[in-house]
């Protein structure tokens, strides 16, 4: 059962450190020069698995007491298993660099992994050379040591990733790659920049001068040196209680420049009347007497849908979520959950292809099943803030990208139910 509260939240959080970045760091590292230390990074369900991936394609990945990893580079080798769980970073950005392997590498993950998009990449590899069995989970990559690489187009509207996974690993390609999107509109594109300047970071040569064209030299990489940033999506949930309650919530070292796009929570929030300061690292959100409603594209920032969808049952009227039709295949279909969830609830919401359409009432208790996904979980979370007996099937989806989440959950509650 969710806790509630009839006060306002009001604490301290820290959040441990970004998935996405984790994750880039960990595929980059595998391919320098010497051993990094990657400091601050996110132990999760996710990059416990990207970790567990590298370590069975032969590159030494060591834990040390203060929470870092060292991980040392190697020659990339099969036979090996690889375990994606339900993690789009780990079925997306591991496969390039699998192909640079020698022997036979092999992909499964969480049935529910196996519905979600994965033709673009394995069909962008096979035209940069690679040895490919398979359209989706499960498939087989049988390496022979190398990887031509080149120019390839892709339609990335279904996800970032695909471009992300294939500029990640480019460097060690032997001509480098070049990602040409043809299609809809990359979503999510503050990712693809992520995934541009952590490559900057280790010294590789990036061009993106021109829309939809990004090009990666082929060359060295750096051992990675930068800390990890927090995790900013996974500081939302914690924002959104002080919103929805009137209270006052901090989250620490909060980054004064990020490509996170859990950042733009600040501009959301600020839009729906809370208040927003950012001082020395600390970021503080108070919330209004009243939320307002929002009508946004949230096409870029789409991760945040299930946390701001969540805001939105308690505004003052209406808010339409819009640009969000690719979030069909992320974990779950988000549309199509939250859209079940609310109405279970009493709400009022209308979906279409790729929007929300949410006018607040008065809503009840009952099931909020997470699918599975971390982000529906937390989003009934803050639901039940306000609404006593919303029942979260399984909280422990949170594990994928934030393992002590109900810990904290309740530290910031004050231990209420």
């Amino acid at each position: 059962m969710a806790p509630t509260t009839t006060r306002p939240v009001i604490g301290t959080v820290c959040v441990p450190g970004s998935k996405s970045i984790t994750n880039r760091a960990l595929i980059l590292a595998a391919q320098a020069t010497g051993p990094s230390i990657l400091i601050a990074p996110l132990r999760s369900r996710d990059s416990n698995l990207m970790a567990a991936g590298l370590r069975a394609l032969g590159i030494s990945i060591e834990d040390h007491e203060d929470g870092s990893w060292l991980v040392t580079p190697g020659p990339v080798v099969g036979p090996a298993d690889i375990d994606c769980g339900l993690a789009g970073t780990v079925m997306r950005f591991l496969p390039p660099l699998a192909a640079t392997a020698r022997g036979v590498v092999r992909f499964d993950g969480d049935p529910h992994a196996r519905t979600r998009p994965m033709a673009t990449v394995l069909d962008a590899l096979r035209d940069l050379g690679a040895d490919i069995a398979g359209e989706g989970l499960p498939f087989t990559i049988a390496g022979h040591g190398a990887l031509a690489g080149g120019v390839v187009t892709v339609d990335a509207a279904a996800s970032s990733q695909f471009v992300s996974g294939l500029l990640l690993s480019g460097a060690s390609f032997a001509g480098g790659v070049s990602v040409i999107h043809r299609g809809d509109p990359v979503p999510s594109l503050p990712h693809i920049q992520m995934t541009v300047l952590a490559l900057r970071h280790v010294g590789v040569e990036v061009d993106d001068s021109e829309p939809n064209r990004w090009t990666v030299r082929p060359g060295p990489v750096s051992p990675w040196t930068t800390i990890i940033e927090p995790d900013l999506s996974n500081a939302t949930p914690f924002l959104a209680a002080a919103a929805i309650t009137g209270g006052a919530v901090t989250i620490k070292n909060w980054p004064s420049s990020t490509t996170q796009p859990g950042d733009e929570i600040r501009m959301v929030l600020q839009r729906m009347g809370a208040s927003v300061e950012l001082v020395d690292g600390d970021l503080t959100v108070t919330g209004p007497a009243q939320l307002q409603g929002i009508d946004i594209d949230l096409h870029d920032i789409a991760e945040l849908t299930p946390t701001i969808a969540a805001l939105t049952l308690f505004a003052a009227g209406p808010s339409h979520l819009r640009g969000i039709g690719h979030i069909r295949g992320h974990e779950t279909d988000r549309i199509a959950g939250l859209a079940a969830n609310i109405t279970a609830l009493g709400g009022d919401v209308r979906a279409d292809h790729d929007a929300l359409h949410i006018t607040p009432r008065a809503l009840h208790g009952g099931a909020w099943p997470a699918y599975a996904d971390h982000r529906m979980a937390t989003a009934g979370a803050i639901v039940g803030l306000l609404v006593p007996g919303v029942c979260i099937d399984d909280i422990d989806s949170t594990a994928k990208t934030l393992p002590d989440f109900d810990r904290m959950w309740d530290d910031l509650l004050g231990g209420v139910s």
